[in-house]
């Protein structure tokens, strides 16, 4: 091929695949973030790709978890639940490189630390930005480009595709601090989704907004999952947990759990979700697109 038919070829454009904008909620398509086809195979899926092994962590000098090993595999969506002070934060920090193991190892399979995309809860620091939708979520894909600070095209359309995936795009132009709590979680998700291509962690990232929005996460997870997407969730909605996780992990002061959602519910503690339809589309608590029934609030 000539170095002139290649400069007069067009590029493909990602948004061309996307989902039109009320399709929110709705669809299963296997792709990645950035909105074209998930590399990841069928035959890859169920590899290990976190590796926790005897790992003891401490929080502000108190050890709060001791000799935890488990491992995450590959596509698996685990949700990880327990009482406040159990820990569950502190192990996140410590999978994503921000908190020092006391003892033992946490291993990265396969997966690098650009690979992840980190969600976490509201707080007061993301309630400003000096800065417009479309800048927050373009910062996604800093750890991406090998180009150091500049930003390429392939870059904004990665931001432009995830802000579509979560029905922000009509906000681009708009100042974060501008928006309501449930817009600023959107946004956050999507420069989480620009960061991730294999991982996606998620720190109690529905606490504080609305159902509706709660909903749409929960449901583009998802999808996501289907995908591919490996998700690590911390939780306290312990309904939904059960409802989209392959897998669950229990950190509590006296013993750790960790298996399947079915072994879960044959747990003492799960009584109440075997018995309990958490699809039940005739209850008159709050819906999102996905038509779930959501049962909020910490358990």
């Amino acid at each position: 091929m000539s170095f002139i038919s290649f400069r007069t070829q067009k590029r493909k454009r990602i948004d061309k695949k996307l989902p039109p904008h009320s399709a929110w909620g709705h669809y299963r398509v296997r792709r990645g973030p950035d909105g074209t086809a998930h590399s990841t195979s069928f035959a890859e899926l169920g590899k290990t790709l976190v590796r926790v092994d005897d790992v003891t962590l401490a929080y502000e000098g108190r050890e709060v978890i001791s000799s935890l090993s488990f491992e995450i595999p590959r596509g698996a969506y685990v949700s990880v639940i327990g009482e406040n002070g159990t820990g569950k934060s502190t192990l996140l920090g410590a999978i994503l490189g921000l908190k020092r193991v006391r003892r033992g190892k946490i291993e990265l399979c396969d997966l690098k630390r650009r690979e992840i995309g980190f969600l976490a809860q509201q707080n007061e620091e993301s309630e400003s930005f000096p800065a417009t939708v479309y800048e927050v979520v373009l910062t996604g894909c800093l750890s991406r480009s090998s180009c150091g600070p500049f930003i390429t095209k392939r870059a904004r359309d990665i931001a432009f595709a995830n802000m579509e995936k979560v029905g922000i795009t009509s906000l681009s132009g708009r100042s974060c601090d501008a928006l309501s709590g449930g817009q600023r979680q959107r946004v956050m998700l999507a420069r989480a989704l620009c960061s991730a291509s294999k991982l996606l962690v998620l720190d109690e990232a529905v606490t504080g907004v609305d159902s509706k929005t709660v909903a749409d996460i929960y449901s583009l997870v998802e999808s996501l999952n289907a995908g591919g997407m490996t998700v690590l969730s911390v939780t306290h909605d312990i309904s939904a947990a059960v409802r989209y996780s392959s897998h669950i992990l229990r950190l509590s002061s006296d013993g750790y759990f960790f298996g399947t959602v079915k072994d879960y519910l044959a747990l003492d503690e799960a009584a109440v979700y075997r018995k309990t339809d958490v699809t039940d589309k005739n209850a008159k608590e709050p819906y999102g697109d996905s038509g779930f029934r959501y049962k909020g609030g910490a358990v």
